[in-house]
């Protein structure tokens, strides 16, 4: 019988479609899957991609030997829901790589979405689609016919929020949904400091895009009612955006300017550097007609750091964070303030806080245990017997179905 199993096992292969996984970093789920030997990766993505939004031309990385790598030129390259892949090159890919699954990691409305719908339908593979979009959008026609045929055509569909998940039971799915990130953390690369003790002066950090909706100025505010009450910190906003100069005017207005530390752009590389300086990371974003956040990764890069995190109630951040007095109302910077006071007055709380960061990212969100979750789905949708497979709680933020 455990010949048998064994067998199944090394059976399962999984195609992935996405331009996400161009940046090596990303492929860390990716790895972790192959890694267990439960499942064989594979990987279609562009060999290139104009990252419009960076100014630059990337270059498909391939750090991890596990995963099998099949990159191609795509069409409309750089505009994510509108490329696709040469039809010949997706043949190759499938017919070389022979896979159970394909998982494309767009969202629903994406052409290569419904293009992998189509070849999903041609070659008799199992469909999962991963989609992060949380907003309900009035589409054009043709559009809602491309996202109807990705709908009939997924086996599963993995949101990357529970607003997500909502939205694709509005818009008719009734197969299997889970509710997870796309990608994890490394908590290896974003390790905790041993002993770490709160900073003289408290050191209230950010990282991220300077931008309106990402609702930097509440920490502004925040910052001047914590100093009005006498207490000695620091601000330390890292990045860069459209916002900034509105940002340092707010800084003036409010009169703590000299409390402003102007990071600017972090590489990826160097954010657990700069986070370890940080005693609290702050996600104060706010909802937008066209945007809320989605996940906000820099949360679980910093909890696995054992950094507490204090955010907002847009979008998934609650969720994401999972305690409630860690959460205030978006646009609320009484409400922040009043947190971080707690931190700075009770260190036994700031410290809990930190633990309790550490644990969450354990349980959840490190890329092992995100590959975990996959694979125990994909058993499920492919009707094999898999002996690690573990049913989620309903209850629990990253349960596996909805």
């Amino acid at each position: 019988m455990k010949q048998a199993i064994a067998e199944n096992v090394s059976a399962l292969r999984v195609l992935f479609i996405s331009h996400t996984y161009m940046v090596g970093v990303n492929q860390g789920k990716l790895d972790a899957i192959a890694s267990t030997g439960q499942a064989e990766v594979g990987l279609l993505a562009p060999s290139t991609w104009q990252a419009f939004a960076w100014g630059k031309r990337m270059q498909l990385e391939m750090p991890f030997p596990r995963i099998r790598m099949f990159p191609t030129k795509v069409f409309f390259d750089g505009r994510s829901t509108a490329y696709f892949h040469p039809p010949l090159a997706t043949l190759r890919a499938i017919r070389d790589f022979q896979p159970d699954i394909l998982q494309v990691e767009q969202e629903i409305l994406a052409v290569s979405a419904f293009e992998m719908a189509l070849w999903a339908r041609l070659t008799g593979k199992a469909l999962v689609v991963f989609c992060w979009e949380n907003i309900d959008r009035k589409l054009p026609w043709y559009r809602a016919l491309m996202y109807n045929f990705v709908l009939k055509s997924a086996k599963l569909i993995i949101a990357g929020n529970q607003e997500g998940a909502d939205i694709i039971r509005k818009w008719g799915y009734q197969g299997k949904i889970a509710v997870m990130p796309q990608l994890g953390v490394d908590n290896k690369f974003f390790a905790p400091q041993a002993n770490k003790q709160p900073n003289e002066e408290f050191r209230i950090g950010f990282v991220g895009r300077l931008v309106y909706e990402k609702g930097i100025d509440l920490i502004l505010q925040a910052a001047k009612q914590l100093r009005d009450r006498g207490y000695a910190f620091k601000v330390v906003l890292c990045g860069t955006g459209n916002y900034e100069t509105e940002l340092r005017q707010e800084a003036q207005k409010q009169q703590i300017e000299d409390l402003v530390v102007w990071q600017g752009a972090v590489r990826h590389d160097e954010v657990p550097q700069v986070m370890n300086q940080f005693d609290v990371l702050v996600l104060p974003s706010r909802s937008i007609p066209t945007w809320k956040e989605q996940f906000g990764h820099v949360l679980i890069e910093a909890m696995a750091m054992g950094i507490p995190v204090v955010g907002s109630t847009c979008g998934e951040i609650p969720n994401v964070i999972g305690r409630s007095d860690l959460v205030f109302p978006q646009g609320d910077a009484a409400a922040l303030a009043a947190i971080l006071e707690r931190m700075m007055r009770e260190p036994n709380w700031w410290q809990a806080a930190g633990q309790y960061s550490l644990q969450r990212v354990e349980q959840h969100y490190t890329h092992e245990s995100i590959a975990q979750k996959l694979i125990n789905l994909w058993y499920q949708i492919v009707n094999l017997d898999h002996p690690q497979a573990v049913q989620q709680d309903p209850q629990n933020h990253d349960r596996a179905t909805v």
